[in-house]
């Protein structure tokens, strides 16, 4: 199933949310270059990424995946702003902008997860009943059952007291 990510209003968001992320932060110290800001950086761009890629993915259940790595990444950039705000990294303006922005994408991030987590439910049991409907049962839970004992197949007989050639 391809799903095209450029229509969701979440990936929209995350987009300019990774390019406001690289505008205010081209200001950070150089000793930050290689850790706070390639770290912030890196994240802000995993959200984006992993909406592409699960949306190219094939099942919802490699979709919803993706999306949940997505989820992360933002909750990561959430916390990643206050904590270089708080360094003083980052002006009140950019802070004030950068928070807002990803106040508004956890959430909605959340949303899309919450939906297709539910649009799995919904298809996982729609194939349980197509298997019910076609005769065959659900596939049984993993049981601890001891295996069946194995019938023991007679000795071969000897040709003349002599072993076989």
């Amino acid at each position: 199933m391809s799903r095209d990510h450029r229509k969701l209003r979440v990936f929209e968001e995350s987009h300019r949310l990774t390019l406001a992320i690289y505008k205010h932060t081209k200001s950070f110290p150089k000793e930050e270059w290689y850790g706070l800001r390639a770290q912030l950086r890196r994240a802000t761009v995993s959200i984006a990424t992993n909406i592409v890629e699960g949306s190219a993915r094939r099942t919802t259940r490699e979709y919803l995946h993706f999306l949940n790595i997505a989820r992360a990444s933002g909750a990561e950039v959430a916390y990643l702003v206050d904590l270089t705000f708080e360094l003083e990294m980052l002006t009140k303006d950019a802070f004030t902008l950068l928070n807002k922005m990803s106040a508004r994408l956890v959430p909605q991030l959340e949303a899309l997860v919450e939906s297709v987590a539910q649009l799995l439910s919904e298809e996982r049991k729609a194939k349980r009943r197509a298997r019910t409907a076609r005769g065959k049962s659900p596939k049984p839970r993993a049981q601890s059952q001891e295996p069946e004992p194995r019938a023991q197949s007679p000795e071969p007989k000897a040709h003349g007291g002599q072993p076989p050639r």
